[in-house]
């Protein structure tokens, strides 16, 4: 399979060495508005490069692409590819609006090319160790997960668009909050029906830099999500409760059970932990477009996108939102 890479920023690189390791892949195109950033990535791959995406999609040299864009850019350039004929990975979040994601599930259906969503926390090393242990049984049913994210929204840390409400579709919600629902909804094996959010805008930044969710599951669970903004210590930590024993993940510690007061450690981390789940994640992708199902469905990719948004929905109301309420958050972005 030919793959073209759309946007060589974030992570770039990691999409970049997931392709060249790949059995009957190759990086063929690179993308981005600048040249030099372009020209970098595609070098080890000796890749074609372009500024504009529908060159890329014009000059025939792709068979799929990965969309590693800005938010608020994935829905035209997943259309595009539809149109095009192109199968397409594109970086989380799905889209911005609700609208925007059934676009882009119906348009690659019509046009029958795959659609996948790069949640990549269901292919990390120690969230996959966390996964395999509930899915045992031995510890019951999930009945509560904690989400507990540090990040850095101060103004100057990451690039522009990132707090523009347009581009990115809110700030550290729909950046790293999408990372902590997605993984905090799969790993409990239950969708969410209602949430209550609060949210703060600190360092003068436009968009929020720091957020709080209480998560209502349809089986009953609770998911609680925190992110937080320049902590002083790095925190990546989701804890699973469930009937007989605990589960917690953290990439930076591993991922540990607890048993009536015994722990084993379940995944110790490795340098190669992520670049070995960008690997995982594209096998899954390049196994789709030959009929196997997708490790995370559209339907779940579309659900973290509509709990960004009733979080935003919650935090500017001050009351909680029902999900299954028809329409509730749908199109709404932050600060709606």
């Amino acid at each position: 399979m030919r793959i073209g890479l759309i946007g060589a920023g974030a992570v770039a690189d990691l999409h970049v060495r997931a392709a060249q390791v790949l059995p009957d892949t190759r990086l063929t195109a690179v993308c981005d508005v600048r040249e030099d950033v372009a020209a970098k990535a595609a070098a080890p791959c000796g890749a074609a490069t372009f500024r504009d995406y529908r060159d890329l999609y014009a000059a025939g040299c792709v068979d799929a692409v990965i969309v590693n864009t800005p938010h608020g850019l994935h829905s035209r350039m997943v259309l595009d590819a539809a149109a095009s004929g192109l199968h397409v990975l594109v970086e989380k979040p799905m889209a911005t609006t609700l609208e925007d994601c059934d676009r882009m599930i119906e348009a690659c259906r019509q046009a029958g090319v795959t659609l996948a969503i790069g949640h990549i926390q269901h292919f990390l090393p120690d969230k996959r160790a966390a996964e395999a242990v509930i899915a045992g049984g031995t510890l019951g049913r999930p009945l509560a997960v904690h989400d507990y994210r540090s990040t850095d929204y101060r103004p100057g840390t990451r690039p522009p668009w990132f707090f523009s409400r347009e581009i990115a579709g809110g700030g550290a919600l729909m950046n790293i909050g999408a990372h902590c629902l997605d993984r905090s909804v799969w790993l409990a094996g239950s969708p969410a029906v209602s949430l209550t959010a609060a949210t703060a805008e600190r360092f003068g930044a436009p968009v929020e830099t720091d957020g709080s969710l209480a998560v209502r599951l349809a089986d009953g669970g609770l998911a609680t999500v925190s992110v937080m903004s320049d902590t002083p210590h790095r925190i990546d930590e989701v804890t699973v409760v469930c009937e007989r024993g605990t589960v917690v993940a953290d990439p930076r510690q591993g991922t540990f059970v607890r048993v009536d007061g015994t722990t084993r450690q379940l995944h110790e981390p490795r340098p190669s932990d992520i670049p070995d789940a960008f690997h995982a994640q594209l096998a899954d992708f390049v196994a789709a477009v030959g009929g196997a199902p997708l490790t995370v469905s559209l339907d779940h990719g579309r659900h973290v996108v509509e709990l960004v948004l009733a979080a935003y929905a919650s935090a500017s109301a001050g009351r909680p939102v029902d999900l299954r309420q028809a329409g509730v958050a749908a199109g709404q972005g932050a600060g709606a």
